[in-house]
Parts: structure tokens; C-alpha cells; sequence
């Protein structure tokens, strides 16, 4: 399967993004170039040795880095429409055309508006993220299949027009698939790992291992 058709890969590629970020974020605030920004996370700091910076720093400059990455692409659904559509013409020059096409839509994740809060007695890290976000739904109409049915034979600018309204009908009906309630948790979930694995890999690196990362997704909205 072609890099471009597999959503694995896709995945794996914001991953690792997301770890080099992070990391380059954590390097760059345990030796004091980035002044992490004053919130939650944030105390006062105390540095015994370059990976021995305080844990609240370290989580800050994660939760920055995260939200310079702006808008993720988290997930990629492919899948096919099939709609057909009638129309009544005068006396006989009824017709009616079915169409099959597969469809690519992306989800992704805005981090620019993620909020962090640190449970320093449970060890708990939790992350709230905006509602997944879709992208346009892709078409390829090179995969298509067309069936132009009538009693006569259709002009060119009859299957033409029929055509253009079945795309139409079948772009909202991959809009309302991809909108499925396992595809959905299914892209929730690679957006919750993404994120969960991002700021675990800073806390490994100074030592903190024990502390846990909880993503979730923030319906209050």
C-alpha cells in the first residue's frame, strides 16, 4: 500500500513530531533559553543539575511546545460514498445515475487552546483538548464508478449535470459516515496517544517516569 493510502504512517509521523518537540522544548528550558509561560504548571525553579530541573518547568515547556504545533493532524478515514439520483424528464427521457467513489477525510486536533493541569500528590498530568476538528472530504474520481441509466441514451450534458448533483449528495453522506461514532473515538483515541506519548517522553528523560499523562477531550463546550 502506497505511503500516501496508509494512515498508520500518517499517524506515526505526528507522533514523532510531537516527541521531537518536545524534547527540543524540554532541552531548551533545562538550560535556561525558554522561559516557560506563567500558568498552572508553573513554580518557581530550582536547578541541581541539567536533568535535574524542576519537574513543574519541564512540564511547561512541554505544554508550550504542544501548543506551537497549533492545529494536529491526528487521523485520516478512507471509505467509499454510494448515492444515486433520479430525475423526471419529458415523457420517456426519464434517468437515473448511481455513483460509487472513494473518499479521504482527515481529523485533527487544535493544541493551540489545550489547557494542562498537574496533580502533584496523585502524579497526574491531565490534558484537555478541543473537539476533533474534519478536514474537506478528498475525493478520487479516478476510483469512481458511474451507472447512467434511461430508456434513451444521455446527453453529454445530461450524465455531466447529473454527475455534478450526485457529487454533491455524496459528499454529505461521507460527511455523516465519517461522522460515525467508532470512527470518531477511533481518531480520539491516536489524538489522546499522540498527545499522552509527547509529554511522556520529557518526564522520562529527567527521571519522572511515574508521573502519568491523561488526555481527554474537553465537552463542557
Amino acid at each position: 500500500m502506497p505511503a500516501a493510502d496508509n494512515p498508520n504512517i500518517e499517524r506515526n509521523y505526528a507522533m514523532a513530531d510531537l516527541r521531537l518537540l518536545a524534547l527540543t522544548h524540554l532541552i531548551a528550558a533545562a538550560t535556561g533559553f525558554v522561559i516557560a509561560p506563567r500558568e498552572m504548571l508553573e513554580t518557581e525553579v530550582v536547578h541541581n543539575g541539567f536533568f535535574e530541573t524542576d519537574t513543574k518547568r519541564v512540564l511547561a515547556a512541554a505544554v508550550e511546545s504542544l501548543r506551537a504545533e497549533n492545529k494536529l493532524l491526528v487521523y485520516s478515514y478512507k471509505g467509499f460514498a454510494a448515492v444515486s439520483i433520479e430525475r423526471d424528464g419529458f415523457l420517456w427521457l426519464d434517468g437515473r445515475q448511481d455513483l460509487i467513489v472513494p473518499a479521504r477525510v482527515s481529523y485533527y486536533v487544535d493544541l493551540s487552546k489545550l489547557t494542562a493541569d498537574y496533580d502533584e500528590t496523585a502524579r497526574v498530568v491531565t490534558i484537555n483538548l478541543l473537539p476533533l476538528t474534519m478536514g474537506d472530504v478528498a475525493f478520487e474520481p479516478e476510483g469512481a464508478r458511474t451507472t447512467n441509466g434511461g430508456l434513451l441514451t444521455y446527453s453529454q450534458a445530461e450524465v455531466e449535470a447529473l454527475s455534478k448533483l450526485n457529487y454533491a449528495s455524496a459528499r454529505k453522506a461521507f460527511v455523516k459516515q465519517a461522522q460515525g461514532g467508532a470512527i470518531v473515538e477511533a481518531a480520539e483515541r491516536e489524538a489522546k496517544a499522540n498527545v499522552e506519548s509527547a509529554l511522556g517522553l520529557p518526564l522520562r528523560i529527567v527521571g519522572r517516569p511515574d508521573i502519568e499523562v491523561a488526555a481527554r477531550f474537553d465537552r463542557t463546550g
